[in-house]
């Protein structure tokens, strides 16, 4: 048993975790489970879906995740299923988004005058940066000024 207040508590964290992933990776297997016995769109939408969420935790890795993810398909493409096809939104939805997106244009012109004032504080810190970087050139540029006259003299 941990004497020391962080080790305690760190043991507590521990046990937190192990907790929420054993859940994540057992929801992760039973909808493997349940795609593989009857494999269709729907299930194999769930199980990618539970492979992001577990990579974007940190629980398997990115690569991980694409790899079993593509081994999904495999499985699918093998079962003779169909790939369920993303339909393009109706055209009648797009033109009351135009009219909610023109409402909304108004009150984003504000924010966008407070982001310019923002911009000028940064260009105006850039310079100062910039000029560090030209007094390292300009001495730089000293020794081998230095160093020129001493290869004449050699030629001589």
């Amino acid at each position: 048993m941990p004497i020391i207040k962080s080790a305690k508590k760190a043991a507590r964290q521990a046990v937190k975790r192990k907790s929420k992933n054993e859940a994540i990776k057992k929801t992760i297997r039973n909808a493997l489970k349940d795609f593989r016995k009857n494999p269709t769109p729907e299930k194999m939408a769930i199980v990618q879906s539970e492979y992001d969420k577990a990579a974007k935790k940190g629980l398997i890795k990115k690569n991980t995740a694409s790899r079993r993810k593509a081994k999904l398909v495999k499985i699918a493409k093998a079962a003779n299923m169909k790939m369920a096809t993303k339909k393009a939104p109706a055209k009648k939805a797009a033109p009351a988004k135009k009219a909610s997106a023109a409402a909304k244009a108004a009150p984003a012109k504000k924010p966008a005058a407070k982001a310019t004032t923002a911009k000028k504080a940064t260009t105006a810190k850039k310079p100062a940066a910039k000029k560090a970087s030209t007094t390292k050139a300009t001495a730089a540029k000293k020794p081998a000024a230095k160093k020129a006259p001493a290869k004449k003299a050699a030629e001589k």
